[in-house]
């Protein structure tokens, strides 16, 4: 059966806001239809020309930076939750504590010469002499510009993860499907092979980590018992159970598109059935193929997300 999108793979996510302290109070951020919102700075551009020049950066100029960086970092699906039960619980003080820990390090911006000038005024301060040879100080200043990306990075990811539910699944969301869509940009351009086998191992063991629970709960097979591949092709892909007792397995081949068009939408399992494809896109109704069991052909269902379901995730009912 050939699956053709019909819509973006967040139509069928609602949007999702969390409460982020910036300045003296808090500040709304918000995620609608793909794009995170940040509604109490209409002007974002013009606070970071002044942040630049030595004023401070807010908080929620921060978090938006940290998502623009992470929209396509697989370390983002092996980081986040694999379902609603996996509560990962990170609070701003966290945030803050890393922050305040995190001086001592390097980044330089701009042109070659401010590079030159930030360089040599960093010498001191690292530590460092102008007797000292040139290759042992670009080496030196090169690590404290590594372990400063680190950093930043640790905070990018706490930063996001104390958005919260939501925010974490529909990060995971974006971060699948850039790489499905890469993939297929890739492979027109000739380098798809090469492109797609060094994100497939991390792909795979984060729809393993989806993909176990759902089943668990669809079949009571063990996660460990659920073996996963990526599925490239018009169609859907398949479902199969073979063996029996501790040999029993259940093969799955999704397409990586289904981490974010399904699993990140909460769609995973309705009504008994194993959700394998999106039909018609939309919230809060939308049509799905589901499994009732595996090896059967995927039935169309209708399905309504009724409310009521926790930190920002639809409750799908047939």
């Amino acid at each position: 059966m050939t699956v053709i999108p019909d819509a973006d793979w967040f139509a069928c996510l609602p949007g999702c806001e969390a409460r982020v302290p910036c300045g003296q109070g808090t500040h709304a951020v918000r995620w609608e239809a793909g794009s995170l919102l940040l509604p109490e700075h209409p002007d974002a551009e013009a606070e970071l020309v002044l942040a630049a020049l030595g004023g401070e950066k807010a908080r929620c100029v921060e978090v938006a930076q940290a998502w623009a960086r992470h929209t396509d970092d697989l370390s983002v699906l092996a980081i986040g939750p694999r379902g609603p039960a996996d509560d990962i619980v990170v609070g701003w003080d966290d945030v803050a504590a890393v922050q305040q820990g995190a001086g001592g390090g390097f980044a330089f911006t701009g042109s070659a010469a401010s590079r030159q000038a930030a360089w040599r005024s960093a010498l001191p301060a690292a530590g460092l002499h102008p007797s000292v040879p040139a290759g042992v100080q670009r080496r030196r200043l090169r690590a404290q510009e590594e372990l400063e990306l680190v950093r930043r990075r640790r905070t990018d990811m706490l930063s996001l993860l104390a958005l919260g539910y939501g925010f974490q699944v529909r990060l995971a969301g974006h971060v699948a499907a850039a790489h499905s869509e890469g993939a297929h940009a890739a492979a027109r351009a000739g380098s798809g092979e090469v492109a797609a086998g060094r994100a497939r191992p991390a792909l795979v063991a984060a729809m393993a980590g989806r993909l176990g629970p759902v089943a668990e709960q669809w079949l009571g097979i063990d996660p460990d018992q659920v073996v996963v591949s990526l599925h490239a092709g018009p169609d859907w892909g398949s479902v199969e159970l073979t063996g029996r007792g501790e040999q029993r397995r259940l093969q799955v081949a999704l397409p990586t598109l289904w981490l974010a068009r399904v699993w990140a939408a909460g769609l995973a399992l309705v009504d008994r059935h194993l959700v394998v494809a999106v039909a018609r896109a939309g919230w809060p109704d939308a049509r799905v193929l589901g499994l009732r069991a595996p090896g059967a052909e995927p039935e169309p269902l209708e399905v309504h997300d009724g409310g009521g379901g926790a930190d920002h995730a639809p409750h799908w009912e047939v």
